[in-house]
């Protein structure tokens, strides 16, 4: 593995680093966040009664909609979201971040999310399919 093209040190001044850094964990947790209410939502038909499946998966429905609103409108076209912030000491250890003048740094790993968007995209559209049907069947009653 070659670190130097995997990493990225910020090493920008003061505050901005700090923002730099919160402003990918806070994508990445929206991200997150949408992907597990999906699956919450379609897990919820497989395990409670049909009946009162959908009190617990249209509020992860309503969930997840409005974190992928906030995703899609902030971070869906920013390159950040390619990067994650390193926080293992390991990994960070085996940096030579000793050779950098800042003590305020934030270390950044990219990744490939081909996968990841497959994923999320798989994962929202049989949501998005559940969501459709159920609300169709709660306003025919």
């Amino acid at each position: 593995m070659n670190l130097f093209h995997t990493y990225l040190v910020s090493h920008t001044p003061g505050k901005v680093s700090g923002d730099f850094g919160r402003w990918i964990t806070v994508g990445n947790c929206l991200h997150k966040t949408t992907v597990l209410a999906d699956t919450a939502c379609l897990f919820t038909l497989l395990a409670l009664p049909l009946d009162y499946s959908h009190y617990i998966s249209l509020p992860t429905g309503m969930l997840s909609l409005a974190c992928c609103t906030l995703y899609g409108i902030f971070w869906h076209f920013d390159p950040c979201r390619k990067y994650l912030v390193e926080y293992d000491a390991y990994r960070l250890s085996r940096l030579p971040l000793h050779t950098l003048t800042s003590s305020s740094r934030v270390v950044l790993v990219l990744k490939d999310d081909l996968h990841r968007k497959r994923r999320h995209n798989a994962i929202a559209l049989a949501a998005l399919v559940y969501y459709v049907k159920k609300i169709y069947e709660l306003c025919a009653v």
